[in-house]
């Protein structure tokens, strides 16, 4: 990257739609980060699979009004087809009920250092899985990026590698489901791809719940019937916590999400993801007053930079390309 661009890219529109972007995607992930903790929270008073289902069902009630209000006629009148159909349930099912009740069962059987390195593959499942589903190519900007996040993410990962333990059969369960949840979540960020082509993102947001709902709806009165008993006998932390994760971890980051993801590619925002731990570092600072050290700042710094690298950078390059080769086009 030549010293011009960096100057440049300031004057460019375009670079500050990305930098927009940019923004927004540390805010999904620092709602993304206090995931794990509301979710202990709601099991106080609840199974993994309802701490599931009644947050991403009280999310789903809460986007329909939504979408009924922002529908556009050219829009309303798009007939769903049974491929689409089938596309919104494979993410519902293989995307989000795989990430979020396989995470949430996950980091009951395991350790919490091994949960916190397994977690570091999702950026890479995501780029392995936009390379074969959508052509996507790293390219020397993305190498550089995804080299700055990983050791920034080391850094600040909070992992016990003294803790680590792979080999024993005590958490292999627990390993494999979380294993199994990052490549769902990768799998319904580049899926969710494909089909922002066709819908908006708040249909996409919305359908792939009512696949969510359908799927774990008589799981959930099989598995944990006991749960609808008690609901209105929830604690304040309880419900503090199902309120958070309804609002932010799966409706409002959601939908930030999906409209970031219509103008950048999957690779780009799954880069992103290599904020969560450095922004969960702060939120426990913030929330439980623990310290930061100089490393985990460091390495919160390098993965801001490789995240803003990948994100706004590498638009304003591939911008400077193409306006040089119609440049000479012309000449």
């Amino acid at each position: 990257m030549n010293l011009s661009l960096m100057l440049n890219f300031r004057l460019k529109p375009t670079s500050y739609g990305r930098l927009r972007d940019w923004v927004l995607l540390v805010c999904c992930n620092l709602m993304w980060a206090s995931q794990l903790t509301m979710v202990k929270l709601v099991q106080e008073q609840m199974g993994p699979v309802f701490a599931t289902f009644l947050p991403m069902t009280l999310a789903t009630l809460l986007l329909i009004p939504l979408v009924g209000v922002r529908q556009r006629p050219p829009d309303s009148r798009r007939i769903i087809n049974w491929r689409d159909v089938f596309d919104f349930i494979l993410i519902g099912v293989f995307g989000q009920v795989v990430a979020q009740l396989f995470i949430t069962w996950g980091v009951q059987l395991s350790l919490a250092s091994n949960a916190a390195l397994v977690l570091l593959a999702l950026p890479v499942a995501i780029a392995v899985m936009a390379h074969f589903l959508l052509g996507e190519q790293m390219t020397p900007i993305r190498w550089l990026s995804f080299g700055l996040a990983i050791a920034g993410v080391l850094e600040c990962s909070g992992i016990n590698w003294r803790e680590l333990n792979f080999l024993s059969k005590k958490f292999f369960v627990g390993n494999l489901l979380i294993f199994l949840s990052l490549n769902g979540s990768a799998f319904y960020t580049v899926y969710c791809k494909k089909l922002l082509a066709k819908y908006s993102p708040l249909k996409v947001l919305l359908y792939s719940y009512y696949a969510v709902f359908a799927f774990l709806l008589p799981i959930t009165v099989y598995t944990e019937p006991g749960a609808f008993r008690i609901i209105f006998h929830y604690t304040e932390r309880v419900w503090i916590g199902l309120v958070i994760l309804t609002l932010f971890q799966y409706f409002l980051s959601m939908v930030i999400f999906l409209n970031v993801l219509t103008r950048l590619s999957a690779t780009q925002v799954g880069v992103s993801n290599y904020l969560i731990p450095f922004l969960g570092l702060v939120i426990a600072a913030i929330v439980l007053h623990e310290h930061l050290t100089k490393f985990m700042v460091v390495g919160g710094i390098l993965v801001l930079m490789s995240t803003m690298l990948i994100t706004v950078f590498e638009d304003a390059k591939r911008h400077d390309e193409s306006t040089e080769m119609v440049d000479v086009d012309r000449a």
